[in-house]
């Protein structure tokens, strides 16, 4: 896990030593353990490392017959791909197979690796670029045109600090974000920065792109023919080998635990792989009513001998550290569940360097109530998934948006293709932008924040071939989603309490906002960012009303936006509370 960065100019341009400097020490929170640069005429590569694996000769950029290649995350089959093409690494990095696989495979390397991953391969023999990101999207990476060719990085604002591009927004982009809490695609909210799609790999020559190619997340085609002991045991068997292959680390892991059923599932499973008790930590709220996990969490860690760490968030942690949490989302996701993932990472980083979580488990097995209402057709309610936007007839905003479903729309139509079912349909569109725009993102840089690498077992090719196919009937039954799942942990783990209905994940941003609308709104509403996009009056009224659900939604939006427009586009450092840094 770690971050990178470089350069791909045209022939006659080099890259310039300020530039790299600066790329890389934008991106010195996601490797803390040490950095490396190759230059090469026009190519440049930077890294800065945080140490999981091999933690003596795993530096980087690893070289090998005129190649040089930099990663961010992990290849958990290398120990397999090693052996089984009888691969001479120099290493016993996990990134060091990759670069020998390109060098016998060209452009076809990604094909047999699991794990997430972001890769830039600098070739000079060929003189060309290349630059990789895993099916799911776990790993980010950001590609911008810069006079003499494209730069890119693992995060947007390193290619900001490095003055190579200047922050402005894309309405349509900012409409998104405000109406869905993320944003689609491939465009990013900054103009001029683009992400590498999951599964994307490019070639560079020249300064410029030559060719694409895409890695499916989701194997083809409709449901498969299986009954429910048949389908528990292959799950069975392919979450193992994903939980094993995903604890493969030479520093301390440990789990994040909720209360749900998916990473009760991933307790379950390393309890059943690991001698010594795992380290779970969970989050919870000290507001009376909230809906606080920490309770089903304990249970569950009690009964599989884990070690349970508790972190409670109160409403003065928020309101001192709310600016840094924002800060970290350079690529924006309005996603509340930022504000527990960022304190449980800063914990967590006491004692471990990596974390297992459940992210995935929902979208793998057909979990969401969403789900179930897509089914459906229209004349028994059923609906489009984010059908309504965050500020629909709230009459909040000066103008209602015209435009901020198109891209849910494009992801729409490409994913009820192939023969699925409507619920396979609405699992694809939620893996092709729910989940590396908003969940995965939210992963990323919650946890780099603090130098902790994310896992997350659900999301791994084994898995998606043994789960996706399943029949809708294995996923959702008698109003429940998830069935498989609840059933597998019913069998192997009923401590875990796995058909007790589902609460969903809330974080009380509504009534923290609420205590404070008075100073908080006004203060929201006169930025300009703010103020430009919505009617006078209007915030202010919004905040005092969030408390309610809908409002306490948008408010959050808001409060979410504007913070990150001070940090991202003003430029301002993310220092003191919120009313210190709106004031």
């Amino acid at each position: 896990m770690c971050g990178l960065a470089g350069l791909a100019l045209r022939a006659g341009e080099n890259p310039g030593p300020q530039v790299l400097e600066a790329l890389t020490g934008a991106l010195a929170h996601r490797g803390p353990d040490g950095q490396g640069c190759h230059v090469a005429g026009n190519a440049a590569l930077t890294h800065a490392r945080l140490s999981i694996i091999d933690l003596e000769t795993g530096q980087q950029p690893l070289l090998a017959g005129g190649a040089a290649l930099v990663a961010n995350g992990e290849i958990y089959n290398y120990r397999e791909l090693r052996d089984a093409h009888g691969l001479s690494c120099l290493t016993a990095s996990d990134c060091e197979p990759p670069l020998h696989l390109y060098r016998r495979d060209g452009l076809g390397f990604v094909e047999g690796l699991r794990g997430m991953y972001a890769i830039a391969l600098h070739d000079r023999a060929h003189r060309r670029m290349v630059l990789a990101r895993d099916p799911f999207g776990i790993k980010p990476l950001y590609v911008a045109e810069v006079p003499g060719g494209l730069a890119f990085a693992s995060e947007m604002q390193a290619l900001v600090a490095a003055g190579l591009v200047a922050p402005r927004v894309r309405e349509e982009a900012r409409d998104e974000l405000l109406q869905l809490q993320f944003t689609t695609g491939a465009e990013t909210i900054l103009s001029g920065i683009t992400r590498l799609l999951p599964g994307e790999s490019l070639t560079i020559a020249d300064g410029r792109v030559t060719e694409r190619r895409r890695r499916a997340a989701l194997p083809e085609g409709g449901p498969e023919a299986i009954g429910e002991e048949e389908a528990i045991a292959r799950f069975d068997a392919a979450f193992e080998e994903s939980v094993s292959l995903h604890q493969r680390s030479d520093v301390p892991y440990g789990l994040f635990l909720s209360g749900g059923t998916d990473s009760a599932a991933v307790l379950a499973m390393m309890a059943r792989l690991n001698e010594n008790p795992v380290t779970a930590f969970t989050a919870g709220f000290d507001v009376k009513g909230a809906a606080d996990e920490r309770e089903a969490a304990r249970r569950a860690a009690q009964a599989a001998g884990a070690r349970h760490v508790e972190v409670e968030v109160t409403e003065v942690m928020v309101l001192r550290h709310l600016p840094e949490i924002v800060a970290c989302m350079d690529d924006p996701a309005a996603d509340y569940a930022i504000i527990p993932s960022w304190f449980l990472a800063r914990r967590a980083r006491e004692e471990v360097k990596v974390v297992l979580s459940g992210e995935g488990g929902d979208e793998m097995l057909g979990g969401y109530g969403r789900y179930r209402a897509a089914m459906r057709p229209w004349w028994r309610w059923g609906r489009a998934m984010r059908s309504r936007g965050a500020f629909d007839r709230l009459g909040v905003l000066r103008e209602e948006p015209p435009s901020w479903r198109d891209g849910i729309a494009a992801a729409e139509a490409e994913a009820a293709e192939g023969g699925r079912t409507r619920l396979q349909a609405a699992q694809a569109l939620d893996v092709a932008d729910w989940l590396p725009n908003d969940l995965l993102l939210k992963l990323d840089r919650c946890l780099m924040a603090y130098g902790v690498e994310g896992r997350t077992p659900f999301l791994d090719p084994g898995m998606a071939e043994a789960c996706f196919r399943l029949p809708d009937s294995l996923k959702v039954r008698r109003g429940q989603g998830k069935w498989l799942l609840r059933e597998w942990l019913n069998r192997r783990f009923p401590a875990s309490e796995p058909f007790r209905p589902k609460q969903g994940f809330t974080v009380p941003v509504g009534a923290w906002i609420a205590a404070h609308a008075e100073r908080l709104g006004p203060m929201v509403a006169r930025q300009e960012c703010i103020a430009e996009i919505c009617r006078p009056g209007r915030v202010e009224a919004l905040f005092r009303a969030a408390s309610g659900k809908r409002e306490g939604a948008a408010s959050w939006h808001l409060l979410f936006y504007a913070l990150w427009h001070r940090r991202h586009v003003e430029g301002v450092p993310a220092e003191g509370s919120v009313f210190d840094y709106l004031g």
